[in-house]
């Protein structure tokens, strides 16, 4: 014997039957007497490796991605993969050097190169006069870190 449901009814009864579920269903915690215990979430630091360049003079003075007038001598940076105003840490890799930027603009979608720098932060890291070279990216967060 078969049954012939039209399409639309077995789907309204999908339907109600797994909303039903959702709303009878209680959640389940992690007990020590009455009180839930807070699970602690821990955030993973994100670094990544790769090669940096730094501005050129003729980007003085523009504005950057997120509205801020450039300027060689702030230690700010240019970054594709990483979201505006992240504070990151990057290490040259030839000489072991670090500085501490913040990412206020964009590559050119094309660039290969994982961060352009600006030319304190490359002086900084003991670069300038090769241009390039290969560096180690920590993300630090959001907020300004302490010196």
């Amino acid at each position: 014997m078969k049954l012939f449901l039209p399409k639309k009814k077995i789907i309204l009864q999908f339907l109600l039957l797994t909303t039903s579920a959702i709303f009878f269903i209680k959640p389940v915690y992690c007990q020590r007497g009455d009180k839930p215990v807070k699970v602690k979430t821990v955030t993973t630091k994100r670094t990544l490796y790769g090669l940096a360049s730094f501005y050129h003079n003729k980007f003085n003075g523009r504005r950057t991605a997120n509205g801020e007038i450039f300027s060689q001598k702030k230690l700010t940076c240019a970054c594709n993969v990483l979201p505006l105003g992240t504070w990151i840490k990057v290490t040259n890799m030839r000489n072991g050097r670090t500085v501490v930027v913040k990412t206020n603009d964009r590559l050119h979608p094309r660039m290969k190169r994982i961060i352009d720098l600006t030319r304190a932060a490359a002086v900084q890291l003991g670069y300038v006069s090769n241009g390039i070279t290969r560096v180690k990216v920590e993300v630090l967060g959001k907020k300004a870190p302490k010196p």
